[in-house]
C-alpha cells in the first residue's frame, strides 16, 4: 500500500479575508472592514488541509518564505496532519499573501506571490512522489516557476502509476495561455469553475466547454458554485445540484468541491456519488470564515454532513 494517498503539488500562501467593508476601496481614500480573519490561504493548501481533516494521508511539495507567514502555513498544515518535510523554505522572497475582500456572495482578491514563483521542476522529489496514489496540483497560473514543465510533472506522475488532477484557478493576466493544453494530455480530472472554463475553452455556454474539454481530458468537472456542478465522463454528461446553507465567507468553496470529489473519487465512487460529496463539501466550506475552518476532522464532518444536508454515514469511507 502506498504510504500516501494524494500528493500536492502547489502554491503557499496564507489569506487575509476582510469583510463588512463600508465601501469599494477609492484612491486616496480610507475604508472601514467590519471583519477580519487571518489563516491558511492558497488553493493547494486548503485542498490538502481538508483532504486530510476527512482521514486522507496528504503530502504536500512547495515553497515558503522563511517569516511569520511561513511559520503560519507550517502549523496549520502540521495541525491538519498534512507532510510538509517537501516544503522548502526560501530565503530571498516572503510567503504568499492574498487580500480577500468580500461584498455579500462576491469577492476581489489581491495576491503578493513570493515564493510560490520560485517551485521548479528540479525540486520535485521523484522518490517522495513515488510514495503517493494520486498527484494534485492546483493555482496552475500562479506558479510562473513550474508552469512551463508543468506537462512534465503530470507525464512523469502518470509513468510513475499515480492518478492526476488539475484546478487551474483563475489567470491573473488573463491570457488563459494553450501551453495548458500540453498538459491535458496527463490529467485524469480537470476541476475548473465555469468562468475559468468558458476562458479556457473558449466558449459561451458551459454546454460548449464541458463538450470542447473533454476532448481534452478524462473526466471534467465544471463547479457551478450553489447551482451545483457538471460533468462528463466517457462521453456522457452528469449533473448534481448545490446545497443551500447560510453563506458567512465563499473563500475555498471551489477548493473544498474538489476536496470531496477526490476524495470520494480515490475511495471508487461513481461521477454522481462524486458530485454530490464535492458539492456537499463545497457546501460547508462557506459555512466558516476562511477556506478550512469547517473542516476539523472526520467525525465533526460526519455531523455537519447530517445537519446540513441529512446525510447519514458512520464513517466517510466506505
Amino acid at each position: 500500500m502506498k504510504k500516501l494517498d494524494v500528493l500536492v503539488v502547489g502554491e503557499l500562501n496564507v489569506d487575509l479575508i476582510l469583510g463588512s467593508i463600508m465601501g469599494f476601496p477609492e484612491l486616496g481614500k480610507e475604508k472601514i472592514a467590519g471583519a477580519m480573519t487571518l489563516t491558511l490561504g492558497s488553493s493547494s493548501a486548503i485542498f490538502a488541509s481538508n483532504l486530510s481533516s476527512l482521514g486522507a494521508r496528504v503530502g504536500f511539495i512547495g515553497t515558503r518564505g522563511e517569516d511569520t507567514f511561513g511559520d503560519l502555513v507550517m502549523s496549520s498544515l502540521k495541525k491538519r496532519n498534512v507532510e510538509v518535510e517537501q516544503i522548502i523554505v526560501q530565503q530571498k522572497a516572503g510567503t504568499g499573501v492574498t487580500v480577500a475582500m468580500n461584498y455579500e456572495h462576491h469577492r476581489a482578491m489581491l495576491t503578493y506571490k513570493g515564493a510560490m514563483d520560485e517551485l521548479h521542476l528540479a525540486d520535485i522529489n521523484w522518490e517522495y512522489v513515488q510514495t503517493a496514489r494520486h498527484l494534485h496540483l492546483s493555482s496552475y497560473f500562479l506558479q510562473s516557476g513550474l508552469k512551463a514543465d508543468c506537462a512534465k510533472l503530470f507525464q512523469r506522475a502518470k509513468e510513475l502509476g499515480l492518478s492526476t488532477s488539475l484546478d487551474t484557478n483563475w489567470d491573473p493576466d488573463e491570457r488563459w495561455d494553450r501551453e495548458l493544453f500540453e498538459v491535458f494530455p496527463h490529467v485524469d480530472i480537470f476541476l475548473p469553475n465555469e468562468g475559468e472554463a468558458l476562458l479556457i475553452s473558449n466558449s459561451e455556454t458551459v454546454e460548449s466547454a464541458l463538450e470542447k474539454l473533454a476532448t481534452h481530458v478524462k473526466t471534467i468537472v465544471i463547479k457551478l458554485g450553489k447551482n451545483g456542478a457538471i460533468a462528463m465522463q466517457d462521453g456522457k454528461t452528469h449533473r448534481s445540484n448545490g446545497f443551500e446553507v447560510t453563506t458567512v465567507d465563499a473563500v475555498g468553496a471551489g477548493d473544498s468541491f474538489d476536496t470531496g470529489f477526490i476524495f470520494k473519487w480515490l475511495h471508487n465512487g461513481d461521477i454522481d456519488q462524486c458530485l454530490q460529496f464535492g458539492n456537499m463539501c463545497g457546501a460547508l466550506s462557506v459555512t466558516k470564515a476562511g477556506g478550512t475552518a469547517a473542516f476539523t476532522n472526520p467525525a465533526q464532518v460526519l455531523r455537519d454532513f447530517e445537519n446540513y444536508f441529512g446525510y447519514k454515514e458512520k464513517t466517510l469511507t466506505p
